[in-house]
């Protein structure tokens, strides 16, 4: 126990609990005061929480009381508002009764008066029948009074009257047809003829003749033996490689190439020609220029085709029709070339169209198409006539339905449906009819003549007929004594409208009908 170092040890460990317990002894105190002032400040939050309770209680309260005022008003107005409409459909109620009773007491009176007028209608009904009866009886002793009279049965008198309205009807329909024409033609022809001659003097005219031969010029006469060849094998070669009859005469520094087929001609032109610059003319290398031409040829149709498309303002025309049109270069109708011709009816019906307010593009494409029906190919039925056949490719190739009807009503074949199919018509008889356009036959122009005497003849109490200026003209005498005023011009319209069925013909015929009395007296 006397050791120092142990006493020093008991000493500390005291010490510090000793301070420990001091320690603890304060921290208790400070928190007994802590909780004391905690205390209080709760009980002061409690207090005014309790206060702003109230004061908030008594706000909503009188909110509550504004708004149950408000709503018990709001409420009231509705009850007013619905009293009200209530008391006026009791009133409504009360005039549609009122209004309801009348009627049906308006209703009971006018009962009363229609089954009054019912037992008046059929007494009246009844006195009729008895009438009718009557008439009747009476009806039929005087049709056999009459019968016995007239020695006619009813159904022959009344054969014979209408047989005599036919003929007054007939006549009147005629003066009445003869008298809207005249009014027609005095308000449209002016009009018309403006028309026409304004179109006319807008597009200039080309004419172009195309024979059957073609004449091949040459330098001198020493290539006449060349092209001719060793005892004729190289002109054996043309002909043979063309189809192309080669004349070779007298004639001076020229060849003739004769041949329907305008096409073959030009190959064989082309390849003379070919064969003349190179120099060299035998068999093989006259072969292999042709065969190099009709390539040409070809590619030489399609660009014509475009050219003119081009040039008349067309679009989206199908290659095969653009093809067809290059073939009309070297087609000819009546003498006159089919590319140029039917380059001219497309302007005319453009500018036609243009002046009649229609479109030009349309009468334009028209126009251009109408005759590719005269351009055959190896599948071409050569039975159908060329407004058909055109009109079946155009719609073959897409071609709108106006366009289609215009080519193939253009000389007649179908009924025409659009305001085009007339147009195109007289544009093309236009383009023919111009002076040294066309060439015909002599034949097929004097059988053309006397078939429309033959259709005069046809028909009751003409006397002669005549066909005169070129065939635009016919004038019918008729007897006097079989045809009067009023059939001379019925027979006007009968022969007009025969020539219109029966033929096809350029332009317009008039048909001119003279009846002559004549009275004859000799003085001795």
């Amino acid at each position: 126990m006397d050791n120092p170092i142990i006493l020093i040890v008991v000493g500390v460990i005291v010490g510090l609990i000793i301070g420990f317990i001091i320690a603890k002894t304060m921290e208790k105190n400070n928190a007994s005061k802590l909780i004391k002032s905690a205390k209080k400040n709760a009980a002061s939050i409690l207090k005014e929480a309790k206060s702003e309770g109230e004061t908030i209680k008594k706000d909503k309260i009188l909110q509550a009381k504004e708004k149950f005022i408000e709503l018990k008003a709001e409420h009231e107005k509705v009850i007013l508002s619905r009293d009200k409409k209530m008391a006026e459909a009791e009133k409504r109620t009360r005039d549609k009764e009122s209004q309801i009773s009348n009627e049906l007491s308006r209703n009971k009176k006018l009962n009363a008066e229609v089954e009054n007028k019912i037992k008046d209608y059929n007494h009246r009904l009844n006195v009729l029948d008895k009438k009718q009866s009557e008439i009747d009886r009476l009806h039929k002793s005087q049709v056999q009074q009459l019968e016995v009279i007239s020695s006619l049965s009813a159904e022959e008198a009344k054969e014979q009257l209408v047989e005599s309205l036919k003929g007054e009807a007939k006549n009147d329909a005629m003066a009445y047809i003869q008298g809207a024409l005249e009014e027609a033609k005095l308000t449209a022809e002016q009009e018309a003829k403006k028309v026409i001659i304004n179109t006319i003097q807008r597009v200039g005219t080309e004419e172009a003749v195309d024979n059957c031969v073609s004449v091949f010029n040459i330098e001198s006469d020493d290539v006449k033996g060349r092209i001719i060849g060793r005892e004729g094998r190289n002109i054996r070669a043309i002909e043979a490689a063309t189809g192309v009859e080669i004349i070779v005469d007298d004639t001076p520094e020229a060849i003739i190439l004769s041949c329907f087929d305008s096409v073959r001609r030009e190959i064989a032109r082309l390849s003379l020609h070919k064969l003349v610059t190179d120099g060299r003319i035998h068999p093989a290398r006259i072969e292999e220029i042709v065969k190099k031409t009709k390539k040409q040829i070809e590619q030489e149709i399609i660009e014509v085709g475009k050219r003119t498309v081009i040039d008349l303002g067309i679009h989206n025309l199908h290659p095969e029709l653009i093809k067809t049109v290059g073939r009309m270069k070297y087609r000819s109708s009546y003498g006159q070339n089919l590319l140029q011709h039917s380059r001219e009816v497309a302007k005319l019906c453009g500018v036609m169209a243009a002046e009649l307010g229609l479109n030009p593009k349309l009468a334009k494409r028209a126009g251009l198409l109408h005759d590719i029906g005269k351009v055959p190919d190896a599948e071409t039925d050569m039975e159908t006539p060329h407004a058909i056949l055109g009109m079946q490719w155009a719609e073959k190739y897409g071609e709108k339905d106006d366009v289609c009807n215009a080519v193939g009503a253009h000389h007649d074949e179908i009924e025409m449906k659009s305001l085009l199919a007339p147009i195109v018509q007289v544009c093309d008889a236009i383009s023919g009819a111009r002076p040294g356009a066309r060439r015909q036959v002599l034949d097929s122009y004097i059988q053309r003549l006397k078939d429309l005497e033959d259709i005069a003849f046809g028909f009751n109490g003409v006397k002669k007929a005549y066909a005169i200026q070129a065939g635009r003209e016919l004038r019918v005498i008729v007897e006097s004594e079989k045809v009067n005023d009023e059939k001379a011009a019925e027979l006007s319209f009968n022969i007009s409208q025969k020539i219109q069925t029966d033929m096809t013909y350029p332009g317009q015929v008039k048909i001119t009908v003279i009846r002559e009395t004549r009275a004859v007296n000799i003085a001795k």
